[in-house]
């Protein structure tokens, strides 16, 4: 990955940067100093399509993909296992019509900012999906989650992958898992890679308390299709998810 960036997206980032840091304050509030691309392996992948690639990067990132859905699916387990659901209710879940996930992988670059008071990595957010599992650069930090109301700083760990939960699992367990609030901060040395591979519902499974925890602590959250969430995300990503379960509250989608 850092020498797919080396060779094809280092020129273009700096000339976008170079713009954006002329650009001033207003420029730079609502961009994030990051280079990406996303590769889709289910359910139809798109790794072919994605030009520059060399084909021993397509064979590695095919492997790593395979092993990684393998892994979230075993976590999941586990997350039922701790929530007293039946194994596979989540994988379940996640799997509409089709009978499989949505999921893929989000390539990053944080490279040398030299204006990191004026531009954040990647702004304030929390994850739309399911799990999330980031194989995140073992030298460069920045990566920050919200934690009892302060920034705690995740640090760069050699061989280890962090495991992070979306909005879709808060709304499947009613709460007993929250989505995870999460920044990354730009750093004036070091450029800092990031491969986080995402493991979503279906476009079109159904997203709802599963009714046993439902019954429980009394439904506090919505029903509504995945790819409905998905648009509505988009267009508010940066801001608080409350609004978001909020406004499919109010829909009162079945």
């Amino acid at each position: 990955t850092k020498e797919h960036y080396k060779r094809v997206r280092e020129q273009r980032f700096l000339e976008f940067a170079s713009k954006t840091l002329q650009d001033g304050d207003k420029a730079a509030e609502n961009l994030d100093w990051e280079s990406t691309f996303f590769v889709r392996h289910l359910p139809e992948p798109n790794i072919a399509e994605i030009p520059d690639l060399d084909d021993e990067y397509r064979r590695v990132m095919k492997q790593f993909a395979a092993e990684l859905e393998r892994l979230a699916e075993r976590l999941l387990d586990l997350l039922c296992e701790n929530l007293g659901l039946e194994k596979g209710y989540l994988t379940r879940a996640f799997r509409g019509s089709k009978g499989v996930p949505t999921f893929g992988t989000k390539v990053s670059s944080y490279p040398p900012c030299p204006r990191p008071d004026l531009v954040k990595g990647l702004r304030a957010h929390t994850d739309a999906g399911g799990i999330i599992l980031l194989f995140q650069d073992d030298r460069v930090g920045g990566l920050q989650l919200l934690k009892d109301g302060e920034w705690v700083d995740v640090p760069p760990t050699r061989h280890s992958i962090v495991v992070n939960l979306g909005d879709q699992l808060e709304v499947i367990t009613n709460g007993r898992y929250k989505s995870v609030l999460h920044r990354v901060v730009a750093q004036a040395d070091g450029n800092r890679m990031s491969i986080a591979s995402f493991y979503n519902p279906a476009s079109d499974a159904v997203i709802f308390p599963a009714p046993a925890l439902a019954e429980a602590a009394g439904g506090a959250y919505p029903r509504f299709v995945f790819e409905d969430y998905m648009k509505l995300y988009v267009r508010h990503k940066f801001e608080d998810k409350e609004p978001r379960f909020e406004a499919f509250k109010s829909m009162g989608t079945t």
